[in-house]
This record gives C-alpha cells, structure tokens and sequence, in this order.
C-alpha cells in the first residue's frame, strides 16, 4: 500500500468519501512531491486534491486516510456552496462529524535538532536551542541564574 498508483490512490479517495460523506468524490486526486509542511491541499479552483506522498511512507496508511478526509471536508463543502474553509462553523462540524484531524502531524523527517544546549547553574534547568545565545546578557527564565554551555 505505501507504493501506491494513480489507480489505486483515485480508488481510495472515492472509498473514504463514500464511507465518510456518502456522496462519490468525481474530481482529481494526485501526490505532489513538492508539499513540505502539509499532508495535502484543496485547491477550489481546480477542484483538485493534492496529497503528500510522505505521510503515506512515514507515518502510514491511517494517519493518510485522516488527511484525505480532511481535504474531503473541504472538497464536499466547496460543491455544496458552503463555507469550507478553516475557520468556518459549517467545516469545523463536519470535521467533528466525520472524525477528520484538523491538522496533520509533523513528518519525522523534518524534525529539527537542536544545536546548542544550555543548563542553569542554579536550578539546572536544560534548554534546547537552534541558535546561540549569548550567556553574558541571557538568565534563566525560571530563576534568573547564570547559564553555560552543556
């Protein structure tokens, strides 16, 4: 199921919309490499769902059907002429209505590392960080004591 066809993703997309929204999703459906920081999108224009190729290898086939369905709340609303996006009352209920998640998970793959460590000297509280900072001018948020390098 992770190498999946343009067949095979078409087929699965009508299935979640049958199952979940009762109505044949009759539009198109494709993966797009390109998407980095989300599972999928709706494109209203096209009326078009692109998905992430990424989420189906990394994180599997269950948290793909979540995304899928997501872009099908958006997808079903947008035909029926009702407000689809994000913030509408009409698409959050339907989420709710059909167990969709409202937002997708990060990939670990794109997960960041932390850099630079620093402890407190006096409470010995640990911070990750991506940049340095400067533990001449910067305390501890907790206890103001003195940080260093770990």
């Amino acid at each position: 199921m992770i190498n999946m066809e343009q067949d095979q993703l078409e087929q699965l997309v009508n299935e979640l919309s049958i199952q979940y929204f009762g109505k044949p999703y009759l539009d198109k459906v494709s993966f797009n490499n390109r998407l980095r920081t989300t599972g999928g999108r709706y494109i209203p224009s096209r009326r078009m769902i692109e998905l992430n190729p990424k989420y189906l290898v990394e994180l599997g086939t269950d948290e793909f059907n979540g995304i899928i369905k997501h872009e099908l709340c958006h997808y079903h609303l947008h035909i029926e002429g009702k407000g689809f996006n994000h913030r509408d009352p009409e698409f959050r209920a339907l989420l709710r209505e059909t167990n969709s998640p409202r937002f997708c998970s990060p990939l670990p793959s794109m997960r960041k590392v932390a850099k630079y460590q620093y402890i407190c000297k006096k409470c010995g509280h640990v911070y990750n960080r991506m940049r340095s900072v400067n533990t001449a001018k910067y305390r501890c948020g907790r206890c103001k004591g003195r940080l260093t390098v770990k």
